[in-house]
């Protein structure tokens, strides 16, 4: 039997590697519908949604949430992206979907919106920080479009603070990795150190964006294009992979990656070849400490990687190069040098 469910808005969007996909949701502006429209799990999503509908009290935080959650800046962003923020306003709509939005204005708010945030951060500070940063930013949506009047959020600062000195995959773990990974999971290796790019860009990277000798991309999170220069390693992997569709880094059955299945498999090829402590994530970081150690200034560092000059220095200063043995080593060659050559030295 066929079932008309009214009300449903959808929205089409093109991905990063060229095919187009359509998001549902129980209304304008509702909450997204799970399946595919005609099955049972859509037209149960749908009644659910329907069920918890709320209609949002004039002039309170609600309203703006979900009209954050319809706004071309939302569905702009990565689908990873926007599951992620749906978490966490699901989160504020518990706490603040009724706050009035005429006490935005109110000295006192700052400290209320703080005093939550402490609290969330007694079970995770990551995640109450997390929190805080995505009600800021719909905050400052609406403070743009003249919704409200003010961010009582803005410049508030962070409870967690992530330390990965010494987090560096030095030679000894990528020769370990290699020779007990499985094949698949050796190209996204090489992808990660040759380019300094984020996991969900690589996962989604297709072979289009490579044209044999360069790669070419828009980073998900900060809208940079990047124009990577392929070095020789990476460029005999990129050759020798098959290619099972349009991306390039595929799972073993030549499909692509989703997310967490890609953590998953990392994790456990890295921990079977005896690599504790270290992420897919910390490449990121030791693909700009190689560009360093090898002289690169921090500009042509940003070029490569795509951070900011600002977050280049932060990773040089705060993090990976603070420890780094190569550097100790290199520096001492230097003085050498310049000893033997009669280049005059401080006493």
């Amino acid at each position: 039997m066929r079932v008309r469910l009214k009300g449903i808005n959808s929205i089409t969007k093109k991905l990063a590697d060229g095919t187009r996909r359509t998001y549902w949701y129980a209304w304008k502006g509702g909450p997204p519908l799970r399946g595919e429209p005609g099955s049972p799990e859509f037209v149960h999503s749908y009644n659910e949604a329907i069920a918890h509908k709320v209609v949002p009290p004039q002039g309170a935080l609600l309203s703006i949430l979900q009209g954050y959650q319809v706004s071309g800046e939302f569905l702009g962003r990565a689908e990873r992206t926007r599951s992620d923020y749906i978490k966490q306003i699901k989160i504020i709509e518990r706490e603040f979907g009724d706050f009035p939005l005429s006490a935005l204005t109110d000295r006192r708010t700052r400290g209320i919106f703080m005093a939550w945030r402490d609290r969330l951060a007694l079970k995770s500070r990551r995640q109450a920080d997390y929190a805080w940063q995505v009600l800021a930013l719909i905050l400052a949506w609406g403070v743009d479009r003249g919704l409200i009047l003010a961010n009582p959020c803005a410049r508030g600062g962070r409870l967690y603070r992530a330390n990965r000195v010494d987090k560096i995959w030095t030679l000894d773990d990528q020769a370990a990795f290699l020779r007990s990974a499985p094949p698949h999971l050796h190209l996204p290796l090489l992808l990660a150190l040759w380019s300094g790019q984020r996991q969900g860009d690589l996962l989604r990277l297709p072979w289009s964006a490579y044209d044999g000798t360069h790669i070419r991309l828009k980073q998900s999170k900060t809208g940079a294009r990047v124009v990577l220069p392929v070095g020789a390693p990476l460029k005999a992997a990129l050759a020798a992979a098959k290619k099972h569709g349009p991306l390039i880094l595929t799972n073993k059955a030549g499909r692509p990656w989703t997310s967490h299945g890609f953590q998953a498999s990392w994790h456990m090829a890295a921990r079977k070849a005896g690599i504790m402590g270290l992420t897919f994530h910390d490449l990121r970081g030791t693909a700009v400490t190689r560009l360093a150690i090898v002289g690169c200034t921090e500009a042509e560092i940003a070029t490569i990687t795509g951070h900011s000059l600002r977050d280049v220095r932060s990773i040089l200063d705060a993090h990976y190069l603070a420890r780094d043995p190569a550097l100790a080593e290199s520096a001492i060659r230097k003085l050498e040098a310049g000893h033997k050559t009669g280049t005059k030295t401080p006493n």
